[in-house]
């Protein structure tokens, strides 16, 4: 068993016993392997060891990433391509032509653009409001007051499914600072979904807190280093 696909395996472990924990089935926690930075080679082995869902920041690195697995696997591999980084206006395009999944909106303005620049035929992008639960100067999302307004206009979007939140905490090694962070998210998604918007994503959680975004309610768990190891560029997005 190669070095990803072991700590894939210690991973998925991590996943059930946090869902057991939270009396969860374990099938109700997706884990996306976030994979930016690190090599198509090592997507693949992923994918060889069973996981289907990557997530990537940026995006003429995600789809030179995504033309080589495709050579490599084939167009009918069944990937699943996550954005989870930050989104400037002028890659909206690519991202709603290349991507499944957004993690990362967060202002009206890109869910429009992203909206009209999804590809006639394709199924609707599938989206997540951004949250700043932290307030933190240095992080994107919505504050928390503004997100349902924001959720009801980009869920009336067309080419867009809005699925749910996704928040990146302020770190802290205290499972009870933590949790209280995402209840703090999965109180403000139980809100909206009381309201009428039909939500069912809540993507919090990476390699450092999953446990506690699990117990708080979490069916995407974002990870990176726990499955590739560390990296060598330096982000501002958090330990995936």
């Amino acid at each position: 068993m190669g070095a990803i696909a072991k700590a894939m395996q210690d991973v998925r472990q991590r996943i059930a016993t946090a869902a057991a924990s939270a009396r969860r089935a374990p099938d109700s926690v997706h884990l996306l392997a976030v994979s930016k930075t690190f090599p198509a080679s090592a997507v693949i082995e992923a994918y060889r060891a069973g996981q289907t869902a990557f997530g990537e920041s940026y995006v003429q690195e995600a789809l030179a990433k995504i033309a080589e697995v495709k050579a490599v696997l084939g167009s009918q591999a069944g990937l699943e391509w996550h954005f989870i980084g930050p989104i400037q206006s002028n890659k909206t395009r690519s991202i709603a032509e290349h991507f499944d999944w957004v993690h990362s909106v967060d202002r009206l303005k890109i869910a429009e653009r992203l909206a009209a620049a999804r590809p006639a035929g394709r199924p609707p992008l599938n989206v997540c409001l951004q949250v700043n639960i932290g307030g933190e100067a240095s992080k994107g999302g919505v504050a928390p007051h503004e997100a349902i307004a924001l959720a009801r206009r980009i869920a009336a979007l067309p080419g867009l499914r809005l699925r749910g939140l996704m928040t990146i905490p302020r770190p802290t090694p205290d499972v009870a600072g933590q949790r209280a962070q995402f209840r703090q998210l999965r109180e403000l998604f139980d809100q909206a979904r009381a309201g009428g918007l039909a939500l069912d994503t809540l993507s919090m959680g990476m390699s450092d807190d999953l446990e506690a975004a699990i117990m708080e309610g979490a069916t995407w768990v974002r990870v990176g280093s726990a499955i590739f190891g560390a990296r060598t560029r330096k982000t501002t997005e958090g330990k995936t």
